[in-house]
């Protein structure tokens, strides 16, 4: 067998993802990329912002030595305060530039976190629908996933999850908004859900982490706003990218944040400073950290 037969079977598991962006090349060669709307990957239909480019140009004209090169695994110190200020900003909490850890997108975010806090053998309770690439994510680690269902609108299921939760619960990962759903979980369920895990975290005697997958904050309509999940939990992860609001998904660049006030902070972000670098990714892209820094408030255009 050419390759290791955990791989293979993860290859076929995942063929249908591959036969359906393969199917959209088919139907774009056949009709016209302009008159299909393919779904199979998340390639945004919108270029960057008029001001990336800009930025981008000035970046390209700077001529200090060393910009692409090495810098602490965590990020550049620079990046790290401007998402820092943003954070703070957006949330009731005070971030510092320590609370941030910059990385290979959203997916190498969900990586380096769960290698950070899982130990072999230990569930993550994840509702569904979910993205399916958590399933490997957590694979990756030795974590096992915890499916559970969520109510007929897509809300969140708290009789469900507090069932799921038992001994070997690290964490709860939610994606809000969600994919594939769409679903924004409202402040009083992200309350709620804080509450049932505080309470857990409690009786155990040691932290069940919620990791909140955000890359599509941003993408909301019909003045619907996404609540904070800092503002409900202390022991938050929030991973996001830049790949959905920036439409820049190829440049792989994102972040992780931690609450303020999560628990053993100093031995949290060291784990994650390691895992960044052991992981391979060793830091995120250094010209997109220089870039991204100067556009956290910017968005595409939505209404497009």
């Amino acid at each position: 067998m050419p390759v290791a037969k955990k791989i293979q079977a993860s290859i076929e598991k995942s063929s249908w993802i591959r036969k359906m962006f393969e199917e959209g090349l088919t139907r774009k060669a056949k009709y016209g990329a302009e008159n299909v709307f393919d779904f199979s990957i998340g390639n945004p239909n919108l270029e960057p912002p008029a001001k990336f480019k800009e930025v981008l140009r000035d970046l390209v004209s700077e001529t200090r030595a060393g910009v692409h090169g090495y810098m602490p695994n965590a990020g550049y110190a620079e990046t790290r305060k401007a998402v820092a200020e943003y954070l703070s900003k957006h949330n009731r909490r005070s971030f510092g530039p320590d609370d941030i850890v910059m990385t290979v997108g959203a997916g190498g975010g969900l990586n380096v976190v769960l290698k950070t806090i899982l130990n072999p053998g230990e569930d993550v309770v994840i509702p569904s629908p979910y993205f399916v690439e958590y399933n490997f994510y957590l694979d990756n680690h030795q974590g096992v996933t915890k499916l559970v269902n969520t109510r007929p609108d897509f809300s969140l299921d708290f009789d469900a999850i507090e069932r799921a939760i038992s001994e070997k619960t690290r964490a709860v990962l939610i994606n809000s908004p969600n994919n594939p759903t769409g679903k924004v979980y409202s402040k009083q369920d992200l309350d709620t859900l804080g509450n049932l895990l505080a309470a857990y975290s409690r009786k155990r005697g040691e932290p069940i982490y919620l990791i909140s997958d955000e890359p599509y904050r941003k993408i909301v309509y019909d003045g619907i706003s996404v609540p904070s999940v800092f503002d409900a939990y202390p022991e938050t992860f929030v991973v996001t990218s830049f790949s959905k609001d920036l439409s820049l998904p190829g440049e792989r660049i994102g972040y992780t944040a931690i609450h303020p006030a999560i628990s053993d902070k100093k031995s949290v972000m060291g784990g994650m400073i390691l895992c960044n670098r052991v992981l391979g990714y060793v830091n995120a892209p250094a010209f997109m950290q220089r870039a991204v820094c100067k556009l956290l408030e910017e968005s595409v255009d939505i209404s497009l």
